[in-house]
């Protein structure tokens, strides 16, 4: 996909300036990014390849990673880099409502 189109797909989903951004659509935006991804992955066969994982932590998964991102073409790069940007930023979000809400519904628990 081409960085245009991505930006466009952006805009479609959440709005200009992400203004309709929530945890759920950003999570059902992804998911979706990844199925597309996932399915354009197989081969001839149709068939996936399964990548042999050599990192022993996950600090070496981000290692990785990080490195292979710097050899993407830069429009791919972007891509990848603000999609995993947007997930760790609502993940954070997620979090905090959960931590926030926790003592409302532990109250009702007990």
């Amino acid at each position: 996909m081409r960085l245009s189109e991505f930006r466009e797909r952006v805009r479609r989903h959440f709005g200009e300036n992400l203004r309709n951004a929530t945890p759920e659509n950003v999570r059902e935006f992804l998911d979706q990014l990844q199925k597309e991804a996932y399915e354009n992955a197989r081969d001839a066969t149709g068939c996936y390849e399964m990548m042999t994982e050599t990192a022993r932590s996950y600090e070496e998964i981000i290692q990785d990673f990080f490195a292979r991102v710097l050899e993407l073409p830069p429009e791919e790069a972007v891509m990848l880099l603000w999609t995993v940007g947007l997930e760790l930023a609502y993940a954070a979000i997620e979090h905090q409502y959960a931590a926030e809400l926790d003592p409302l519904f532990r109250t009702l628990e007990e």
